[in-house]
């Protein structure tokens, strides 16, 4: 399924843009890109997207309701309380139920029985479906499309907004299939004018079209090929692994996520683009940060702001003194680990960067500016390395084993698998390096000042990328994009 969804990505997303491209009655397009973002998803989900649809309908009536009883505090927060429970409760429900349950069984040391799974029972009794009756399943981008709508409501009851009187409207900015599954996340009130009215321009189609494929060629070419390294030392025996074997699947999965999650997010910025929005900046080149807490403003943008906007403001910031303002990064910390993941190597991954951020508020951002930048980079990134580790195994014990493979050598230093597998990825390991850091960007002024000639060589550059990926998506099946399982 993860073959086909790239697949069908590719060959889905040309015939929606000229049909798009076609319609010029802006309510048809709203009504278009609502059809084309379920088919998108449907295509993954054919039996969850109802799941989307609930929590696209409530949160719009809650917004419909919050405008109704404009002058009675009380109702509106009755309405935002049901937007947010909702959208908490089906991520509890669907992605951390089964966590929650595992979690207390072993404190009790006792198996408990997880209610939610008795409605898959009685759902495959009833519809032909196969629903899995021993764990949840965890609809793809719910992490993504609940806190997009629940944007919408908490900035309505703020009054940052108006109300969306259109369901069309509002189901068309949910359902945006260019970003509805892994993001950037879109808050409403970045779309909110470009839903009632957009151009789509020539200037802002070859724009979004070389965006895309940069998004596409990060991902089919460099992510996809790292990631085969990454997956083959993941899945050999940590009883056994040398630690030069360890450091190349941390490495190649550095490099694998980068290009996996930001080639994503530029196909969705260059795709909505095309389509006349304006979809905010995902990734700054975070690998070039000189802190921890720097790579989290370059890192996943819009998720950093939502937690910043919905979690860290609300409650209380850095306004209410040293002290409250470290418990609440350390709770921002802890609910982003549990976001990406009903895990506990999640949990502790996302303490484990808290802990950092937290560090160096209190003083030690102070230290680093005093030693050279390049040493900067080199703490940030042994530090993300380091947290990836956490962040890509299946669990906390797996995690706990992989490092010490790394660092204690108790399996020695390598092998002769070792040596292959560095000599045959060390070039493709060097060349997402480099290309992790935006030097491509810089050989421009190399380039002849030519308009003419800068554009011949974008356009031959673009379409030999597009060549290249075409060619890899046909015959490649390793295809996961990494951040649909959140």
């Amino acid at each position: 399924m993860v073959f086909s969804q790239l697949a069908f990505l590719y060959c889905f997303f040309p015939a929606v843009m000229i049909i798009y491209w076609l319609i010029k009655d802006i309510r048809i397009r709203n009504v278009f890109i609502l059809l084309t973002g379920l088919i998108f998803y449907s295509w993954g989900e054919p039996f969850y997207v109802c799941i989307m649809l609930l929590s696209t309908a409530i949160d719009y009536f809650a917004g419909r309701y919050m405008d109704k009883f404009d002058k009675d505090d009380k109702k509106r927060k009755i309405c935002l309380l049901v937007s947010v429970c909702m959208n908490i409760g089906l991520l509890c429900i669907f992605k951390y139920s089964d966590f929650f349950t595992d979690s207390l069984s072993a404190l009790l040391n006792t198996q408990l029985h997880n209610p939610v799974l008795s409605v898959n029972r009685a759902i495959n009794g009833i519809l032909p479906l196969k629903l899995d009756e021993k764990r949840v399943h965890l609809p793809i981008g719910i992490s993504f499309f609940t806190f997009q709508s629940m944007s919408y409501t908490i900035d309505l009851y703020r009054r940052r907004i108006k109300v969306q009187k259109s369901f069309i409207r509002f189901a068309a900015y949910v359902t945006l299939f260019p970003q509805i599954v892994a993001g950037p996340i879109v808050r409403y009130e970045q779309v909110e004018k470009e839903l009632s009215y957009r151009t789509v321009t020539s200037e802002k189609v070859f724009s979004g079209l070389a965006i895309f494929i940069k998004g596409l060629s990060k991902k089919v070419l460099i992510a996809n090929n790292v990631g085969l390294l990454a997956s083959q030392v993941w899945g050999m025996e940590l009883s056994s692994l040398p630690a030069l074997t360890a450091w190349l699947g941390a490495l190649a999965f550095t490099l694998q996520i980068y290009f996996d999650f930001s080639g994503y997010s530029d196909m969705a910025v260059g795709m909505g683009k095309m389509m006349g929005f304006e979809f905010p900046k995902n990734f700054d080149h975070p690998y070039l940060s000189q802190s921890v807490s720097e790579f989290w403003r370059r890192w996943h943008i819009t998720l950093g702001d939502w937690f910043r906007e919905y979690v860290y403001i609300p409650l209380g910031g850095n306004r209410k003194g040293k002290g409250r303002t470290l418990i609440n990064l350390f709770i921002v910390w802890a609910l982003t680990g549990l976001w990406h993941g009903a895990q506990w190597n999640f949990v502790v991954w996302g303490l484990y960067f808290g802990v950092f951020i937290i560090i160096e508020r209190i003083g030690f951002s102070d230290v680093l500016k005093k030693i050279p930048a390049v040493l900067r980079v080199i703490y940030s990134l042994f530090i993300v390395i380091i947290g990836w580790v956490f962040f890509n195994s299946p669990d906390l014990p797996s995690s706990l084993g992989f490092l010490a493979s790394m660092f204690t050598m108790k399996n020695g230093f390598a092998d002769s698998m070792s040596m292959y597998l560095l000599l045959e990825n060390i070039i493709m390991l060097m060349i997402g390096a480099v290309l992790s850091t935006g030097v491509i960007y810089r050989l421009k002024k190399f380039v002849p000042r030519s308009e003419n000639v800068r554009t011949a060589l974008l356009t031959a550059a673009e379409i030999s990328a597009v060549a290249l990926c075409t060619a890899y998506i046909v015959r490649a099946i390793y295809n996961p994009f990494l951040y649909f399982r959140f």
